[in-house]
């Protein structure tokens, strides 16, 4: 069987396309599903340069976010049938540890075999590029969004490193809520893309100061209300989590989901309490949120965001496009 395999931790020289990988056999309660799509993800990169404490069995088939169609049924794989468009959600949620694409085989390979309890119908008039690019971007931003942050219609949400697959992601779910929002990226032309998908307002940190761009549009927030946004998206972290305070209007919430930048950040607490500021993380997705989101797909009220489909030959190629950040959106691989 075909596959991109990651054989090492290292540098995208590491990625290896094989003719001769292991062909997938479905054992009990599981089923095989030939891939249609599977989306890129910075965790794939990270999983390929290495990630402290978290031990990968090497070489391994990468790729986490799957959808094709079921071409063989185990035993025990009652309720579903060949022919069968799935999601594959990569992680059981069953209490096990671990997932497809990191600690076992993922979608960069023409067949995989997964459990049942991977499995999530897609609807029919939504196709399967679609939903290979939900789990891991889109299903962490409605959890972060919908789930968790609780946005609200009119409120002002500012969505930083919005051009990636969760910000762009951030940035559709806000305005289909309904609020006011301000996108984040590092260039005019990926600003006027974030426009395209909804965003009212763009900054361009290469150039410009978030913080200097809230309070001239919105005013400087006041210890008694008014000025600043109500809601900020920040899962870069690093250095950029005091002016993320900064910005937030009285009772106005932080919505994080990771920390691309660095985990070990600097917080104002004088901020914390006199704004009463909440923040708020996020971890992930639930079946429940792909499963809305797949619905939302179904009902025209949501399109992700595909910057590019790749063959899977490419896969160093559309790594290298996530690695520079000239993506905006997703980026699928098919086998």
């Amino acid at each position: 069987m075909r596959a991109a395999i990651t054989q090492a931790h290292g540098d995208r020289d590491q990625i290896r396309l094989v003719d001769d990988w292991a062909e997938p056999v479905a054992g009990e309660g599981q089923v095989v599903v030939s891939v249609a799509a599977c989306a890129v993800n910075f965790h794939d990169i990270f999983t390929r340069r290495g990630m402290p404490g978290i031990k990968i069995p090497l070489p391994v088939v990468v790729g986490s976010d799957i959808a094709g169609t079921i071409s063989v049924v185990g035993a025990g794989g009652e309720g579903w049938a060949v022919g069968d468009r799935v999601l594959i959600d990569p992680i059981s949620h069953d209490g096990k540890p671990g997932m497809l694409g990191e600690t076992a085989d993922g979608g960069r390979a023409e067949r995989i075999a997964v459990g049942t309890g991977h499995l999530i119908r897609v609807p029919y008039n939504v196709t399967l590029e679609q939903a290979a690019s939900l789990p891991l971007a889109y299903g962490t931003a409605h959890r972060m969004m919908i789930t968790q942050g609780r946005i609200q219609a009119a409120e002002k949400v500012l969505v930083m490193g919005a051009s990636g697959g969760v910000g762009a992601a951030c940035v559709q779910l806000a305005k289909m809520a309904g609020c006011e929002v301000i996108a984040c990226a590092s260039s005019e032309a990926k600003l006027a893309r974030l426009k395209a998908l909804g965003a009212d307002h763009g900054i361009n940190y290469a150039s410009e100061s978030i913080l200097e761009w809230v309070k001239r549009q919105y005013g400087k927030p006041a210890v008694y209300g008014g000025g600043g946004v109500d809601v900020l998206v920040n899962f870069t972290g690093g250095d950029t989590m005091k002016e993320s305070q900064r910005c937030l209007t009285l009772g106005g919430r932080l919505l994080t989901c990771g920390a691309t930048a660095g985990y070990d950040v600097g917080i104002d607490m004088r901020f914390l309490w006199t704004f009463e500021h909440r923040m708020i993380g996020s971890n992930g997705w639930s079946r429940a949120d792909l499963v809305a989101l797949l619905d939302l797909i179904a009902e025209s009220r949501l399109d992700p965001v595909i910057d590019k489909i790749l063959p899977l030959e490419e896969t160093a190629e559309a790594e290298r496009m996530l690695e520079n950040r000239e993506v905006v959106g997703k980026v699928l691989i098919r086998p």
